[in-house]
């Protein structure tokens, strides 16, 4: 029997039915890695028969029966929708009481009732309670049978008709009163993405001095009895790193701070995050330019490893080699701009299989076993690799973010004061071999 053919019922039933199958699949198929992640081995399959073997044919299945899910759930829904609109009928279609005389019970005989306003009996219908209650969505119809046509024909000639009465609206009444919900909702910035995988130390420094061997030539060799000994050369270079400032400022009038209790906070938290948000992109693409940092992206020495013709892996393997061979460091750390983090994720086999995971789960965000920063500072097209190891990279920071405020010019007699945040700090790669562009991503 084809899906087309089946009741809700045997629908749901199927479905279920389906659903615990693949359930048993996915959990056979249940690893857990070196790192601790879980993550699925089809190969571990056996449930689905001796005809369904291998992580391929396995997939295939899978995707079959997830498919065969989602359209019994379509069959299920335009079911329930039916099913649905027919008791909605059938309610509209429900026989209305008994004629009454205007105003009294329905045999006629009782006292008077008066009839309660059309708004009264609006608000007090369940249909509109459970309507309101929902956050009202959409429109809604309801259907008054306390208001018969004989009340209405009754009000009239005593007119009273609803249509009588002054119209009573918000614009012209009471008007409502909507409190403000709590807090805000943030505005979208680029978040701090890079400051974590870079060493940091505090100096006191005005400028970071150092040492680097610049000439190291061994010449140990083999030699004869009295024969005479090879002489080495090593030499050094001072090298010098300026600390560079960085700054923002507000003004901001004196009741903007005394009448709203979080605006300190707000401030302080705004300006202490702009000021590092800069830096976290200052540390990576700085031109050096006083008064601005050197980011590894300008930093004379990486070196450079054009994609060419290479898969993007194959390109980044190869700036690692040559961090390894020229640079004589150890690789720690993968960053890429996220669109071109998106093109290795969805890279796929000739058949269509997901080298980087299946999509149904995040998936590792690592590269030939290092961890891969996605960053936006930069362009797309050019990532980085690099030992980002306190021997070779360092930010320096001369002073954290300080926050301080103060007068400018005649603000003092205006009611208004300026906030400011400033640190000071200084990025240096002591040995630029360590870290590669990897270029045409």
């Amino acid at each position: 029997m084809s899906v087309q053919e089946l009741n809700l019922e045997q629908a749901r039933q199927k479905m279920a039915t389906k659903q615990e199958e693949l359930g048993k699949v996915f959990e056979q198929a249940l690893v857990t890695g070196g790192d601790g992640r879980k993550q699925y081995d089809f190969n571990k399959v056996t449930i689905l028969g001796a005809d369904v073997k291998g992580s391929i044919a396995v997939a295939e299945k899978v995707n079959q029966m997830n498919a065969e899910l989602n359209e019994l759930g379509e069959h299920v829904q335009r079911l329930d929708a039916a099913e649905k609109a027919a008791a909605e009928h059938a309610a509209r279609n429900a026989p209305q009481r008994g004629f009454r005389l205007p105003g009294g019970k329905g045999d006629g005989r009782g006292e008077r009732k008066e009839m309660k306003s059309l708004g009264d009996m609006l608000a007090e219908s369940k249909g509109y309670q459970d309507y309101a209650k929902a956050g009202a969505p959409g429109g809604i119809s309801l259907t008054l049978q306390e208001l018969l046509p004989s009340d209405m024909l009754a009000m009239g000639a005593a007119f009273e008709t609803m249509g009588s009465k002054t119209l009573m609206a918000t614009s012209a009444g009471y008007a409502p009163e909507s409190v403000r919900l709590p807090n805000y909702v943030e505005a979208a910035t680029r978040p701090i993405q890079l400051l974590d995988i870079i060493p940091m130390f505090p100096t006191a420094q005005a400028a970071i001095k150092y040492m680097e061997e610049t000439t190291r030539t061994h010449a140990a060799a083999e030699l004869a009895e009295g024969g005479a000994y090879a002489e080495s050369a090593f030499a050094f270079t001072e090298r010098t790193g300026t600390i560079a400032k960085i700054g923002d400022s507000l003004p901001v009038t004196d009741e903007q701070l005394e009448d709203v209790a979080m605006m300190n906070g707000y401030i302080n938290s705004r300006l202490t995050f702009g000021v590092r948000q800069r830096l976290d992109r200052q540390v990576l693409i700085g031109n050096g330019t006083a008064p601005n940092l050197r980011g590894i992206a300008n930093v004379v020495g990486i070196q450079t490893q054009a994609r060419g013709t290479d898969p993007v892996p194959d390109a980044f393997f190869k700036g690692m080699t040559n961090i390894r061979v020229t640079g004589r460091a150890i690789p720690t750390h993968h960053v890429m701009h996220p669109t071109d983090w998106q093109n290795v994720r969805l890279l796929r086999t000739a058949d269509g299989v997901y080298i980087w995971g299946s999509p149904a789960e995040a998936g590792p965000e690592r590269l030939w076993g290092l961890p891969v920063v996605q960053q936006d500072a930069g362009s797309a097209g050019t990532g980085y690799v690099g030992s980002f190891q306190p021997a070779w990279i360092s930010l320096f920071e001369r002073r954290g973010v300080d926050v301080q405020v103060g007068y400018v010019g005649t603000q003092f007699t205006e009611g208004k004061r300026t906030v400011r945040a400033d640190m000071r700090a200084n990025l240096t790669v002591f040995r630029p071999a360590a870290f590669s562009s990897v270029t045409s991503l």
